[in-house]
């Protein structure tokens, strides 16, 4: 029931779902839909009107550091400090994240590879391209081994070869986490969702898999195009 208000406008309107261990959720929608008002909710980052939510079992208004602790994000803009190389900010966001010592390392090791960072590892941010400066966020959202990762358009600005890449590296990741990520692009859902979260100005408007929301049109054969088009546009009015 995660409610928001922007004044008089409502952000999101008593919106449920559940993302289980080992599944990636997509949440789809139009722009203005209201996902990243809910994934700002989910990483405490935003303070809800009303309702609210358990992260790896921890609710987001009574245990926020524990949340924050077990959650990785990767929001809309990434986060990053153009003064600093690859190596130091991820540096710096270890140590914010309490690694230390070996295991601060092993992680800065694992996330080099992961993302494919070892050609700009001494580069300054500001250098990077937008698709390594997207690289970045993910690796800063990973540092820490999180159990949830939370992903607000995660293959935004990346060439057709990075995409492939960062879909690998999050169906490898959602084997042993939980992964939910927003986008407006229908292919990335079809092809990393286990299950769909389809929001519309603010209101759920369908939850469940492909083949559940196929069923909800009363087309099983449906592709996930017509199965958005069909849900998010209103039935015709019909003349008295």
């Amino acid at each position: 029931n995660l409610t928001m208000h922007y004044g008089t406008v409502i952000a999101l309107d008593h919106v449920s779902f559940q993302a289980n261990p080992g599944e990636v959720l997509g949440l789809l929608g139009p722009n203005g839909a209201g996902k990243t008002t809910a994934m700002r909710i989910l990483t405490t980052y935003l303070y809800p009107s009303s309702g609210t939510a358990k992260v790896d079992g921890f609710d987001i208004l009574g245990n926020p550091l524990e949340v924050r602790r077990r959650t990785g994000y990767l929001p809309e803009t990434v986060p990053l400090y153009a003064d600093m190389q690859v190596e130091e900010y991820l540096t710096f966001v270890g140590k914010a994240r309490s690694l230390e010592g070996a295991k601060l390392t092993e992680r800065l090791e694992w996330v080099k590879n992961a993302c494919s960072l070892r050609p700009v590892w001494k580069h300054l941010l500001s250098e990077l391209s937008k698709g390594y400066g997207q690289r970045v966020g993910l690796a800063q959202a990973l540092i820490h081994d999180p159990q949830v990762l939370i992903l607000d358009e995660p293959t935004s600005g990346l060439d057709p070869l990075q995409i492939i890449e960062i879909r690998t590296l999050i169906k490898n990741l959602a084997k042993e986490k939980t992964v939910v990520f927003s986008t407006h692009i229908l292919q990335e859902v079809e092809v990393l969702a286990d299950r769909i979260v389809i929001i519309n100005e603010g209101k759920l408007v369908a939850y469940g898999t492909k083949a559940e929301l196929a069923q909800k049109i009363g087309r099983p054969q449906s592709s996930l195009e017509e199965i958005f088009i069909q849900l998010l546009t209103p039935p015709k009015q019909v003349g008295v």
